[in-house]
């Protein structure tokens, strides 16, 4: 009877080693998914730092820029119409009025004589 009894606590150990050995793999997939989950996530915001930093430097540059006097002064001359000294400002009328006062340019197509044969048609009267 303890031999039964042994042989039973020996089955039941073996299933009991089974089914930890299936948690323990379980437990090792999920986490294993999770650490790939992880590292798609450190490279996806890898990526978006690297963006940003290129959009920082485009900034940064884009703001040198705009600060220089140059641009100050070429935002004065186009958007406030000023000049600088000594230069003069021609104000121009719209398009629609510049096209009715500019001259029209004819074009001279250049054509090639009658041929002969039309010459003798049009002396004949035909």
């Amino acid at each position: 009877m303890f031999e039964r009894v042994k042989e039973k606590i020996r089955n039941y150990l073996g299933y009991l080693i089974i089914f930890l050995f299936l948690l323990m793999a379980i437990s090792l997939i999920r986490n294993i998914l999770r650490i790939s989950q992880a590292k798609g996530r450190v490279e996806t915001a890898e990526e978006r730092v690297s963006q940003l930093k290129e959009e920082n430097e485009r900034l940064q540059k884009e703001l040198k820029n705009i600060e220089s006097e140059a641009y100050v002064e070429f935002q004065a001359r186009e958007k406030l119409g000023l000049a600088g000294e000594g230069e003069i400002i021609v104000v121009l009328p719209d398009e629609e009025v510049l096209r009715k006062i500019a001259p029209k340019i004819y074009k001279e197509e250049e054509t090639l004589p009658d041929p002969t044969w039309k010459k003798w048609i049009h002396l004949f009267g035909f």
